[in-house]
């Protein structure tokens, strides 16, 4: 992650993705309003790593989040909604549905899409189930390379 202080003295940290920040806030105010919660989101996020083929420092990460669903039913609708926004988009792609995600937050295997014509960074969306709920996001640079 890019951590620094910012001229005030006070940490500050660029978002390396934006379901954690989704986490919190369904922990700490919307699990206390209405249920489910539907949401998408566009957000600039950070990678503080070497730049390498389709993995940017800076990178524009699609999401959508279901929270407090109910499980499979929840599963089957974000996984189907990530069909459609990928088969609108016209990339050819294949979907994993069982994988083992990076984040320790996923609490069950998760689910990508790739695309063999991007090589060893193939990975095109990804997603999973974690305490909250379940989502799925896309990299909009690396979809754009897929196209």
């Amino acid at each position: 992650m890019w951590a620094f202080q910012d001229k005030g003295g006070r940490d500050v940290c660029l978002i390396p993705e934006a379901t954690g920040l989704i986490q919190e806030l369904w922990r700490d105010k919307w699990r206390f309003e209405n249920k489910p919660k539907k949401l998408f989101y566009v957000s600039r996020c950070y990678r503080y790593e070497r730049p390498q083929a389709g993995r940017y420092r800076e990178f524009t990460q699609f999401g959508v989040e279901y929270l407090g669903g109910t499980s499979p039913e929840d599963r089957s609708e974000v996984v189907e909604l990530l069909r459609r926004c990928l088969d609108a988009v016209g990339v050819e792609y294949t979907l994993n549905d069982a994988v083992k995600r990076g984040l320790t937050y996923y609490v069950e295997e998760g689910f990508e899409a790739e695309c063999s014509k991007l090589g060893a960074q193939k990975q095109i969306a990804g997603g999973g189930r974690y305490a909250e709920g379940i989502g799925w996001a896309i990299g909009i640079e690396r979809l754009l390379l897929a196209k």
